[in-house]
């Protein structure tokens, strides 16, 4: 099984942790901004990332790929069966994908991958995104993690996965995240980084972020 897409991707990270959690061997292949293998150009019309490739079978889109993996291979619950914690999951998903992400993806973007990209860079955009638009999301994560430290069934979910994976971005190129402040969301950020599967992930990108940070 292949996953197309560039490592660093909140959405790319999200398949890879994912698959590593359910114990599916996946074989990531670069690809992104129209470039990459085969695959990843017949399974995404639209030049998004990630594509799944399994034998004849493309997919492109994150929600899509995980559903199909968890099908496949249903054990390690990383999406609760008891029906609320089900549903919050998704709901938690969503949120990281349609609320937080967009909001990432303004601070990341235009401090790193613009950069990288030698594309036009908004730092102003980024700087309000930062000081205005993040401290709403965590302070709504703030309220709603519980002493366990987990959103969902008080154990590390898909809920965490999906939600944490676009905050992390920001963190490789932001100080916002006040500790002082928000003490349970800094927490959180640091137990999902620390999971196995997240810090292995987090290892393989490490270098490829440098690279695009150190660019000029």
């Amino acid at each position: 099984m292949i996953i197309h897409g560039a490592r660093p991707s909140p959405f790319v990270r999200k398949v890879i942790v994912f698959a590593a959690e359910k114990g599916i061997d996946v074989e990531v292949q670069s690809a992104g901004f129209g470039r990459g293998a085969e695959g990843y150009l017949k399974g995404s019309p639209f030049g998004k990332i990630p594509v799944l490739e399994d034998g004849d079978f493309l997919l492109c889109d994150s929600t899509a790929i995980i559903t199909y993996m968890d099908a496949l291979w249903p054990g390690s619950e990383m999406i609760p069966a008891e029906p609320r914690a089900r549903a919050r999951t998704i709901w938690y998903e969503e949120f990281g994908d349609t609320v937080v992400q967009p909001v990432g993806q303004k601070i990341f973007f235009n401090r790193v991958v613009a950069k990288a990209l030698k594309a036009p860079q908004d730092l102003a955009a980024a700087d309000r995104a930062e000081a205005e638009e993040m401290p709403r999301l965590y302070d709504y994560l703030e309220g709603v993690l519980p002493d366990s430290g987990w959103l969902v069934e008080d154990r590390f979910t898909l809920a965490d996965l999906a939600a944490a994976c676009p905050i992390i971005n920001v963190t490789y190129c932001s100080d916002g995240l006040d500790a002082g402040r928000w003490p349970r969301v800094a927490a959180w950020i640091g137990a999902v980084k620390a999971r196995p599967s997240v810090a292995d992930a987090l290892a393989l990108e490490a270098p490829i972020v440098a690279g695009m940070m150190a660019k000029k």
